[in-house]
């Protein structure tokens, strides 16, 4: 017997790039087991969904997140200026994550989780920072994912920013730790949610040895990095004064550019590094809305990058809402894509989370074996929605507001825009807490 049964729904597969119109799709346990009109008929299941003037679509991912950005919206501190990228790090993001400890790392993971699958986001790659709680973050973080049952990836951006060599080693170790973990509960046989990647802050606060260490740390446990690259031009700067050559070599001496390697942003890269990039098989994460917001710039070879994908960069997980932004900040510097392009790498986040999850599981298409991450939409298209002009119905009509019900792994988390399992309003209510336990500490702290 079947455990969810969709019935006469329209399917939107962007990355088959494929509409179908009346169908039934099939789930049983974690995935899909049919899907197609009256493949349905005759199924029993103990939870039937009417699809009738609905859309349904695989969840979105977002490819590059910070939960520890969760307790940030509003923050109330006393800040000094922010006239460039690395004011706004010290002044701002790199006191809010010294001031984070065990419970607020971990209701950061759940609001953010939480307002994902409200916002038909489905799995979520984290880039975690908590310098002074180091050694077992990456479980809280866990902990929240999989207590909402959202798909995710995290890791542990090393640095040296604070703490020199010292805090390079504990944030390399606390990545292999968690790994491991994930290793170990998936040897006891458990359907785990979630995994791990080995993170890195970025090129301009890991000396040589961080960098050595942390190709060792890939090797050895088997994932890839998630590292922010030439973010702004500093970056660039600082590798070619600090180091004699651009970003993408220095990276590529120590092997770190692999098919499992997902580098973020990007801004300032040449488009020989974008070149080094495209061979060596790598994901890159852009992230308008941040970008915008830091005054960093914008990505000149963007449409250059063969395995571009989506993220927010901690500004929320609502992916309807941020391809909007890529796609209209695109138009506005004058980009040749149009919204099939942006919809397509948006899709392919769902590629970056087959390769983070090392292919135990496939994601992103309403096909028989793929993972049962879903949205339902209840979109009322204007005009025809066809497979040729899905891309723009996605850009310029749905948004998350659309969102009906999300399903993650086979069980219907968020049914009739409520949580079936969480109370949202207690939930809240203590991160809010927890946020201005944070914002206290983070206004003692000096930049």
């Amino acid at each position: 017997m079947a455990d969810i049964v969709i019935r006469n729904i329209t399917v939107f597969d962007p990355l088959s790039e494929r509409v179908e119109e009346n169908a039934d799709v099939v789930i049983t346990g974690s995935v899909i087991e049919r899907r197609g009109p009256g493949a349905g008929d005759g199924v029993h299941a103990p939870k039937i969904i009417d699809g009738s003037g609905k859309i349904l679509i695989p969840g979105n991912v977002c490819a590059h997140h910070h939960y520890y950005s969760g307790l940030s919206r509003g923050m109330l501190i006393s800040a000094g200026p922010q006239t460039d990228f690395i004011q706004v790090l010290k002044e701002w993001w790199w006191r809010l994550d010294r001031a984070l400890d065990e419970e607020a790392v971990y209701y950061s993971s759940l609001i953010c989780s939480m307002e994902a699958v409200k916002q038909g986001t489905t799995g979520v790659v984290d880039h975690h920072a908590s310098p002074s709680f180091i050694n077992g973050s990456l479980s809280a973080i866990a902990k929240g994912m999989e207590d909402v049952g959202i798909h995710g990836v995290t890791c542990y951006e090393v640095t040296d920013r604070n703490g020199g060599m010292d805090e390079v080693r504990e944030g390399v170790k606390e990545n292999v730790r968690f790994a491991h973990e994930v290793d170990e509960r998936l040897a006891r046989g458990d359907d785990v949610l979630f995994d791990a990647m080995i993170g890195g802050h970025a090129p301009f606060t890991l000396p040589d040895e961080a960098l050595s260490m942390i190709a060792d740390a890939t090797r050895s446990t088997g994932r890839g990095m998630h590292l922010h690259v030439a973010e702004d031009k500093y970056d660039s700067v600082w590798s070619h004064h600090k180091h004699g050559d651009d970003i993408m070599k220095r990276l590529d001496r120590y092997s770190l550019l692999h098919e499992n390697t997902l580098l973020v942003h990007g801004v300032a890269l040449s488009e020989d590094e974008v070149e080094l990039m495209n061979d060596s098989g790598c994901f890159l994460a852009h992230n308008a809305r941040s970008n915008m917001n830091n005054h960093v710039g914008y990505f000149p070879y963007l449409p250059k990058v063969r395995k571009l994908v989506i993220g927010t960069d901690g500004c929320g997980g609502n992916m309807f809402e941020e391809l909007k932004i890529a796609f209209f900040k695109n138009r506005d510097a004058g980009g040749p894509w149009w919204p099939k392009d942006y919809l397509k790498a948006l899709a392919r986040g769902n590629e970056l989370l087959e390769s983070a999850f090392c292919g135990r599981a496939r994601f992103g298409r309403v096909e028989p074996g793929y993972k049962a991450d879903l949205v339902i939409l209840s979109y009322n298209p204007p005009t025809p929605f066809k497979a040729e002009n899905a891309a723009t119905h996605f850009v310029w009509g749905m948004c998350s507001g659309d969102v009906e019900s999300t399903i993650v792994n086979g069980r219907l988390l968020y049914e009739n825009r409520q949580f079936t399992m969480l109370d949202e309003k207690e939930i809240f209510a203590s991160a809010r807490a927890a946020a201005e336990r944070v914002w206290a500490k983070a206004d003692r702290i000096k930049a």
